[in-house]
């Protein structure tokens, strides 16, 4: 019998994310639950969207770090439903976003049932600066280095700096 050194939760908890390693999956919200039946772990993890190319390394990282705490097999689930949203992240995720000059999220737009409304002028957001603090910041690109991201410049500073866009 293999002796476990952590509980299996606090093990996953700390977990970072491949794209935002300032975060844990825990920060960000896609660590969903952390089950034990006696040496078996099962994890559920959420993707932050469809397609996310990083839920590969974060099942292989949890595997690993739980295997390494004495665990004897390891299960990582994907939870679709209820779908992630940016309102899942921690405020301490939001506090190291912003501390590692990534502009934390806003609140996300509402997942209401029913019809997506139309907008078809620009749309407005204000985004303050992790840098200075100034709302005036302008998207130089929608994308970034990841598609969870845009790429902002801030007026006031003039300093270059990611959003984690609302999801």
């Amino acid at each position: 019998m293999v002796t476990l050194t952590r509980d299996a939760r606090t093990v996953a908890e700390t977990v970072t994310d491949p794209e935002l390693p300032m975060l844990t999956l825990a920060d960000l919200g896609v660590l969903r639950d952390v089950e034990v039946d006696g040496g078996r772990v099962t994890v559920s993890i959420t993707p932050t969207y469809t397609g996310c190319p990083a839920m590969d390394t974060m099942r292989d990282d949890l595997v690993h770090a739980l295997m390494d705490a004495g665990y004897d097999a390891v299960e990582v689930r994907v939870v679709l439903a209820p779908p992630w949203s940016t309102d899942w992240i921690s405020d301490d995720g939001r506090r190291k976003l912003a501390e590692h000059g990534i502009a934390p999220p806003g609140p996300a737009p509402s997942a209401a049932p029913g019809p997506i409304p139309l907008s078809l002028g620009p749309t407005v957001r204000v985004v303050h600066c992790p840098h200075c603090g100034s709302a005036k910041t302008d998207e130089v690109s929608r994308f970034s280095a990841t598609a969870c991201k845009a790429l902002r410049r801030c007026r006031a500073c003039a300093e270059p700096f990611e959003h984690v866009k609302e999801i």
